[in-house]
């Protein structure tokens, strides 16, 4: 979920921009250093882009007026990392606020940490986890894109509790926002992995080098 312009209060504005600036900045690092040593890379850093923008931009109508919609940071997080995958979002995110009216800025540091930071580091760790005990490359490129879809929501929930805590506190108002969006995450995270698992599958065959190359083979 993108949270809305305005719908956080000024101060967990600021405060979810102070925690993600630094990745931004270390993205942005990581970036340049991917144009200056592996211009060839380009391309292929530009599709991760437009994958998570394409994905992100579907928005679905979930309950009580919320709504649900894929990330696509698995790709950026297996093949940059997710350092480079927050200042992907970032620019994607940007966009959206100001194109498409999806998310905000008042809201992009929450939306950065949550869709670009939380989300792919956990896929991008489990991915290594995985890829450490030799399970199949299928396995693997699917839990990414599940993980590190439903860590967004998880970690938008918190925000959206810690802003608007319920009568019985924080973790009963997370309680609240997370069911709410996993009746319809659940089911679009696991599409969002099949989606991932046949894209990576295209990647695999049309740039083996790049995937070789990522991966150490």
């Amino acid at each position: 979920m993108h949270i809305s312009e305005g719908f956080l209060p000024l101060f967990w504005c600021i405060f979810w921009y102070i925690l993600a600036i630094p990745f931004v900045i270390w993205g942005a690092r990581n970036v340049s250093k991917i144009y200056r040593e592996r211009p060839e890379q380009k391309l292929t850093l530009a599709v991760a882009g437009a994958f998570i923008f394409v994905l992100s931009s579907l928005k679905l109508p979930s309950v009580t007026g919320s709504t649900s919609h894929p990330t696509g940071t698995g790709l950026a997080a297996i093949l940059y990392g997710p350092a480079t995958t927050a200042l992907l979002s970032t620019i994607v995110l940007v966009f959206q606020a100001l194109l498409l009216a999806h998310g905000g800025i008042t809201t992009l540091g929450a939306d950065v940490f949550s869709m670009g930071i939380v989300g792919p580091a956990v896929g991008y760790f489990a991915f290594k986890l995985l890829r450490s005990l030799r399970v199949r490359i299928g396995v693997q490129v699917f839990a990414v894109a599940v993980l590190s879809d439903l860590m967004t929501y998880v970690v938008t929930s918190l925000q959206l509790a810690l802003a608007y805590p319920a009568t019985g506190g924080v973790q009963e108002s997370f309680i609240i926002f997370l069911g709410v969006f996993l009746v319809t995450q659940i089911p679009l995270a696991i599409a969002e992995g099949i989606l991932f698992t046949i894209f990576f599958d295209y990647l695999s065959k049309s740039r083996p080098k790049l995937i070789a190359q990522q991966f150490g083979d």
